[in-house]
């Protein structure tokens, strides 16, 4: 065979397999609303930068008339490229190519990339869209599916990895992206689910929908799976652009800073009168939020699961903060068990990835019932305890009203490693709230009253104006600074550069025991 006839066959061979399942089925998948595999990766990566690996991998399945099949690029197209001139890797699956089973060398492949972008330091994203394990090649596809779990955890906390649900993802194939750091699902055509509605209906009787039981919305603000949805792919893939802005390539770089105009010493004077004077009236924290961050942008993070929480990424001068605010607008705050959850694994990414973290505090207490104690609201409180103490990158807690018993604790007071705390007029920083401290207290005093209800609320405003402000924890040193509301941002700005250098370890071991 000639050169040229070498060439012709190499590029007729890469068009076959580019052309995934073939005309046919690339048709379904656009009648179902979603795009190829090539077509979400062009659109995931800057343009012309996306380099292709083992277009012309094949199974070696004989099982079942596997030895006829043909698999283009085996059902899952593997590369790397750029992604805001950054260096990115990522896999996606091909659903018009058997479905986008799962097999031995559909998982190599996948866990090629991962081992390269792990010793590149390099982000790794996967766009999922399978039906599952491909039946016909048995433990050998069971056994991929392991290799790149074990590979998800191995490169967990040194590598940022997000996974991406563009279609059906079932059975074992979900806990690779459980094992990932971030999970991205779109309206009406992902789904995730270990047992789908037929094997259920079929063991228990229950009849549910696929979206019901696995959907975009069920995942982010029920189960707590899934940390973003998307109406469409591709906004979705925009989400996931906007994402990697906000962290860095590996756990030993720092996120990336972008120049954005805004005045580090700007201050706003609405801040002053955005906290309530009825302690008990809700309002948005994000109100607050938006005021000293950069241009007001906020990046949340499972904004639809646990929203008496909020975690968010915003920029201060530039630079990467992730945000842990109690929310007033739901649950007046509290903490409950999927407000510690969503919580303590969004800190614990941020302290690996070497993201600050600042606190944003108006907390009443723990959410009180039989169904937060039956279910654990022990264990999983005491996640975010440790996950704070175990954080080592610069702490920041600013307190902006109530900051009561444990959960002050849990919001990371001075005590749980907090290197500055802030605090506005407005804070509160007691046991409890000064009505239940005031029952408490002066108990025999309000029942030997002739008025009780007057007593009462004598004892309470004497409570109230002895503890329930921010001066009792400033004489001790708990608090650093009480500041006017208006000053938040560049005194926030400052603090953050003065910890810039901040070193600190912590005693040698293998691993700790974190109350699961």
């Amino acid at each position: 065979m000639s050169t040229r006839a070498k060439l012709e066959y190499l590029r007729e061979k890469s068009q076959e397999i580019e052309l995934g399942g073939g005309c046919k089925a690339v048709e379904k998948q656009h009648e179902r609303g979603k795009y190829t595999a090539r077509e979400r990766l062009r659109m995931l990566f800057d343009e012309d930068t996306f380099s292709e690996l083992d277009k012309f991998v094949k199974h070696r399945c004989v099982n079942f008339g596997m030895e006829k099949m043909e698999a283009p690029g085996e059902g899952v197209v593997t590369g790397y490229g750029t992604i805001d001139g950054r260096l990115v890797y990522a896999f996606a699956q091909d659903f018009t190519v058997v479905g986008g089973s799962l097999g031995e060398m559909h998982a190599k492949k996948i866990c090629k990339l991962l081992d390269l972008a792990l010793k590149m330091g390099a982000p790794c994203i996967g766009l999922n869209d399978s039906g599952g394990a491909r039946i016909q090649e048995a433990v050998d596809a069971l056994s991929g599916y392991g290799e790149i779990f074990y590979r998800n955890t191995i490169s967990s906390g040194v590598i940022p990895q997000i996974s991406v649900i563009m279609g059906p993802c079932a059975g074992g194939a979900v806990y690779s992206p459980a094992l990932t750091d971030f999970i991205f699902m779109v309206k009406n055509t992902s789904q995730m689910f270990i047992t789908g509605p037929q094997v259920i209906k079929a063991v228990t009787g229950e009849e549910v929908s696929a979206e019901k039981l696995g959907g975009a919305m069920t995942h982010n603000s029920v189960s707590g799976v899934a940390h973003f949805v998307a109406d469409n792919e591709e906004e979705c893939i925009a989400q996931i652009r906007s994402l990697l802005s906000y962290i860095p390539n590996n756990n030993l770089e720092e996120s990336p800073v972008y120049e954005n105009g805004d005045d580090t010493e700007r201050q706003d004077e609405t801040l002053n009168d955005l906290v309530p004077d009825n302690p008990n009236a809700p309002y948005d924290i994000k109100e607050v939020i938006e005021k000293f961050a950069d241009n007001g942008e906020i990046f949340e993070v499972q904004p639809y699961y646990a929203q008496n929480i909020i975690t968010a990424f915003i920029r201060l001068n530039g630079r990467s903060i992730a945000v842990i605010a109690n929310q007033p607008k739901f649950m007046a705050g509290c903490i409950d068990i999927n407000a510690s959850d969503k919580s303590a694994r969004f800190i614990r990414f941020c302290d690996a990835f070497n993201i600050p973290l600042l606190n944003v505090v108006d907390v009443p207490g723990s959410l009180p019932g039989t169904n937060q104690e039956f279910g654990g609201i022990i264990r999983h409180g005491a996640k975010m305890l440790y996950a704070y103490s175990e954080a080592t990158v610069p702490k920041v807690t600013l307190v902006v009203r109530k900051a009561y018993g444990g959960a002050y604790l849990a919001m990371c007071s001075r005590d749980l490693g907090a290197d500055q705390v802030i605090a506005w007029p407005t804070a509160e920083i007691a046991v409890m709230g000064a009505s239940g401290a005031a029952n408490i207290i002066f108990r025999k005093e309000i029942e030997s009253a002739e008025n009780k209800e007057a007593k009462r609320g004598e004892v309470i405003k004497q409570y109230e104006e002895r503890f329930a402000t921010p001066y009792v924890a400033a004489e001790r040193g708990f608090v650093d600074m009480v500041i006017e509301p208006a000053v938040t941002r560049p005194v926030l700005i400052n603090a953050f550069e003065m910890l810039a250098t901040k070193r600190e370890t912590r005693p040698v071991k293998k691993h700790g025991n974190i109350p699961l």
